[in-house]
């Protein structure tokens, strides 16, 4: 395996993507997943450093001046989402493959950053159809929130094209399968 490498994913919410992940790190222990940096406040039982690290604005803002992340942007004013240069060079000196779990746009940017040192995932539903039952069936969210994650999939999907590979989650073993002999074949080159 070939040190330096990384691993991105991206994809609209309810395709899978991070039931994948998950499973990837069960199964290789060359993995670190990479903690994203955020200036929204943490919620219930979550750690700085553990989920997210926890930034004021002012501070995102600062690292943002310095040049420190790979990606970021401002979903919702003040409230920031990005990953860090120094969380790749953390995992990568303590000899893991980063994992990222980021949107299309971000994805694209760490690809271009990396270029050839990056392999980049995009996790696919079978149709919006789909994607809207599964959706529905987790019953955490209001109509009206399902409705705007179907319209923000159907943008994402335009971007798959744009990916080094697309893994089509229509049958979760059979994604993950897929995904884990196109990353163990990454590693390997």
């Amino acid at each position: 395996m070939k040190k330096g490498k990384l691993i991105i994913f991206s994809a609209p919410s309810g395709s899978g993507k991070s039931t994948i992940i998950n499973y990837l790190l069960t199964q290789m222990d060359c993995f670190e997943f990479s903690i994203s940096a955020t200036s929204r406040a943490p919620r219930g039982t979550e750690v700085h450093g553990k989920e997210y690290y926890f930034l004021t604005p002012d501070e995102f803002r600062a690292k943002i001046a310095n040049d420190e992340f790979l990606e970021y942007e401002e979903v919702y004013e003040d409230k920031f989402y990005g990953t860090l240069k120094s969380e790749v060079e953390r995992i990568s000196e303590n000899g893991k493959v980063p994992i990222f779990d980021v949107d299309v746009v971000g994805g694209m940017n760490i690809k271009k950053f990396y270029g050839d040192r990056a392999m980049s995932v995009f996790i696919q539903p079978p149709s919006i159809e789909e994607l809207r039952r599964r959706l529905e069936s987790r019953g955490t969210d209001a109509p009206d929130v399902i409705q705007s994650r179907l319209d923000k999939a159907e943008y994402e999907l335009g971007f798959a094209s744009k990916f080094d590979k697309i893994v089509v989650n229509d049958d979760l073993d059979t994604a993950k399968a897929e995904t884990l002999r196109i990353v163990r074949q990454f590693l390997e080159e």
